[in-house]
């Protein structure tokens, strides 16, 4: 069995599609229509920066989907790859849960794209620049980062926010609560720790304005049901009915991306192969997480056709 996964924030750089427009009409089609959507021209900036400006989550957020839809339509339209025939579920890490959900055809471009551009206002506009933080503990498992944010609340908002892999879990909360822990988190047996850039704390409690501007958002959105199952990153479970991927998406906002338990349920349901499409990170978690299943990582024109032939 297989599993199409799509990236979340951390995997845009300047000069992002560029290479792929230039070589395939599918791809460009894609970011034509990202463009349209949003009233703007977000692939020349994709494709030439500033970086400061891609960097902002509201501009990061549908940069990345689009990315990852232009490798999976060239993929469809060139490599004659069908996602429906090859894969049997899909899954996507934070916002690359809405880039699954638009290549399972539960939700078109357009409405993705407008969707990410509205829930990276909202993240952004949650809380006050400064006020929180987020960092990654780098040796620590679930349980330890969870007793290292437990130790450093003291009151404030501190907790897990995405358990990546057994090596991995980035917390988010109040600045200092999360200074604190990056104080106290070798005493609590992490290897090491560090304050991540990003502009907010996401998949926290302080998101809670950010999930309600994208309940009220989602509630006028038409959700179809995927052609596969998505596997939720609140839940770690396979997911197809339109009304729960819609309260999932708003449950997401404040709840932690549990993207090591998502791989290893889709694992013990028997997916054996990751094809990541649209960034390289994935991919290595996967095999951290699981180390006897294979993954592959698609984002160049060379990169597809080798996986055409792969599949």
């Amino acid at each position: 069995m297989r599993a199409f996964i799509f990236p979340g924030q951390g995997s845009q750089s300047v000069g992002m599609g560029s290479a792929l427009a230039a070589a395939s009409p599918a791809a460009r089609e894609v970011f034509q229509e990202v463009d349209e959507a949003l009233a703007q021209s977000l692939f020349k900036l994709m494709a030439e920066g500033p970086e400061d400006q891609l960097l902002l989550t509201a501009n990061a957020q549908p940069a990345i989907m689009a990315n990852a839809i232009a490798v999976l339509r060239v993929l469809e339209k060139e490599g004659g790859v069908r996602l429906a025939d090859k894969a049997d579920f899909v899954a996507g890490h934070s916002l690359g849960e809405y880039t699954a959900l638009c290549a399972a055809g539960a939700i078109d471009l357009a409405t993705t794209a407008r969707l990410l551009r509205t829930r990276g206002d909202a993240m952004q506009a949650a809380v006050p620049v400064g006020q929180g933080a987020m960092a990654a503990l780098l040796g620590a498992d679930l349980v330890k980062a969870q007793a290292i944010a437990d130790a450093a609340a003291e009151g404030e908002v501190c907790t897990v926010a995405n358990d990546n892999d057994p090596s991995q879990v980035v917390i988010s909360g109040a600045r200092a609560a999360i200074e604190r822990a990056v104080e106290i988190a070798k005493d609590h047996g992490a290897k090491r720790a560090l304050l991540l850039p990003v502009s907010a704390p996401f998949h926290c409690a302080m998101m809670q304005p950010a999930a309600d501007a994208m309940e009220k958002a989602l509630a006028g959105v038409a959700i179809e049901a995927p052609l596969v199952p998505v596997y939720a990153n609140v839940t770690a479970a396979p997911v197809s009915d339109p009304a729960i991927i819609r309260a999932l998406l708003v449950e997401q906002v404040t709840g932690m991306v549990r993207w090591r338990e998502s791989v290893l349920a889709m694992f013990d349901a028997g997916v054996g192969d990751f094809v990541e499409l649209g960034g390289k990170v994935l991919g290595g978690m996967v095999k951290r997480i699981a180390p006897d299943a294979s993954a592959i990582s698609a984002v160049t024109m060379h990169d597809i056709e080798a996986l055409v032939r792969a599949l």
